[in-house]
């Protein structure tokens, strides 16, 4: 069991944007776990990982509107099936047609898609204005017979739902290890394992996944327009990519970078700010 440090970072003046905005850029140092508090956000890393000095950095390259503050203590491995259910993860009913929640949750409402997860360290609960959109935006979609890739795959959620609604191939690409391994226990928490595949690797690997009929992604903007072609390439003539992991603001530069692509925009649709954008490979 790993242990962890615990980075609390506190905004003055507090601003729920400005922290997010924070938070996406400690996501591509390494963090993989944040917890809201009333001023900021306290953000976990594997102990081996942790650097002071990219702590700074984070923060100056986040570019947020306020001063920041933080310090860091050392946490002994724990149960974080326990963690997450004092603290945050509580069941979740999305478009009154799914429902999230962890094996130790007994209390949820029985929808038509039942989603269990155990988050562990790993993102994505449902929680987040970004995991919702494309949970909702997915149950509009008709997957029966089709192939999906969804890259960043976190707790495996998405790829889980893409797979209860039909989908005859599903493939979850995540870099982090602990998220990789903890997607496949959740896979088989959900008894999805005959059609969901999970490799563990970034966009690279991309390269020995057949093109898909759909393409699922919600990391970050910066990710996003890093890897925005190897998705398009991944992806069949007519396909669907469904991005989120960034703002509405956000949607001119992640369309820069697709534009050349043959992608289209076809819909957003948002949440606190938050969105979700469809596109169609011509």
């Amino acid at each position: 069991m790993n242990n962890y440090m615990k980075v609390a970072f506190h905004l003055s003046p507090y601003d729920e944007m400005q922290t997010d905005i924070l938070v996406a850029t400690l996501a591509d140092y390494g963090y993989e776990c944040f917890e809201p508090t009333g001023d900021g956000t306290n953000a976990y890393i594997v102990e081996k990982d942790y650097d002071a000095e990219a702590v700074k950095k984070a923060i100056d390259e986040s570019g947020v509107n306020a001063s920041v503050t933080w310090n860091a203590e050392k946490i002994i491995g724990v149960n974080w099936n326990e963690e997450w259910e004092k603290n945050y993860f509580k069941p979740m009913s999305i478009a009154g047609r799914c429902v999230i929640h962890s094996t130790f949750h007994t209390d949820y409402p029985k929808l038509e898609y039942e989603i269990v997860i155990d988050p562990k360290m790993a993102f994505g609960t449902g929680h987040h204005e970004t995991t919702s959109l494309m949970v909702e935006q997915i149950l509009r979609e008709d997957l029966r017979g089709k192939s999906v890739i969804d890259m960043g795959t976190g707790t495996g959620i998405l790829a889980i739902l893409a797979s209860m609604c039909g989908a005859s191939a599903v493939t979850g690409v995540e870099i982090d290890e602990d998220a990789y391994l903890n997607a496949i226990e959740n896979v088989k928490l959900n008894d999805v394992g005959g059609n969901v595949t999970l490799v563990h690797g970034d966009a690279s690997s991309l390269n020995g996944i057949a093109e898909a009929d759909m393409l699922l992604a919600n990391i970050n903007r910066n990710i996003i327009t890093t890897d925005i072609g190897r998705y398009a390439a991944a992806l069949k003539s007519g396909g669907v990519m469904l991005l989120s992991g960034f703002y509405v603001e956000d949607i001119p530069v992640v369309m820069s970078a697709a534009a050349s692509l043959g992608l289209e925009q076809a819909l957003y649709n948002e949440k606190n700010r938050w969105t979700m954008l469809k596109l169609l490979k011509r």
